[in-house]
């Protein structure tokens, strides 16, 4: 009778988490705790292809410390990280956009109202004016491009009236 013994999995030990842990994440937009992991929405999946890997023992379970593999899954890292960190900014941006945009939009009746009885001019007119000037129609498409880059929306920086032309172009693709 032949018992198996469970492999026990080294986290530490691979050369991959001392790379990810060393890297500096907070400069990427990402938490990090001093020798912890990044914290926030992200997966890192690092591939290393050769002939000869540099595992640290028979189980395959972790690659050797050789500080080339780790300077270059670093750089790698690193490289990723300034890709999501225009990415995070990106979207902050344009988050921050349109909530300025919503809130001019919601005093737009008002300043109007005013500037009619200031000016003498048709506050229709004034209306118009201001909802050109608010160029949210720039910030919808920002968001379509960042949905293409993402694969999704996200629904809490979407109005409702923005919700709305999403479905009837929607309504509209489909006829």
């Amino acid at each position: 009778m032949q018992i198996g013994v469970p492999l026990l999995y080294q986290q530490g030990a691979c050369a991959i988490t001392k790379s990810v842990v060393s890297t500096n994440w907070k400069a990427y937009g990402l938490q990090q705790s001093t020798g912890a992991l990044p914290v926030g929405p992200l997966t890192i999946l690092v591939h290393m292809s050769s002939v000869w890997v540099p595992f640290t023992s028979e189980s395959k379970e972790a690659l050797a410390h050789y500080p080339e593999i780790i300077k270059e899954i670093k750089l790698a890292l690193q490289e990723a990280g300034r890709k999501l960190q225009t990415y995070v900014h990106k979207k902050n941006r344009i988050k921050n956009q349109l909530e300025r945009a919503n809130l001019f939009e919601k005093y737009i009746p008002e300043v109007a109202d005013s500037l009619e009885r200031l000016t003498g001019e048709n506050k229709e007119k004034i209306i118009e004016k201001f909802n050109e000037m608010i160029k949210k129609e720039e910030i919808q498409n920002q968001i379509h491009e960042m949905e293409s880059l993402k694969g999704e929306i996200d629904e809490e920086y979407i109005d409702k009236s923005q919700k709305e032309n999403y479905e009837e172009d929607d309504l509209e693709d489909q006829e």
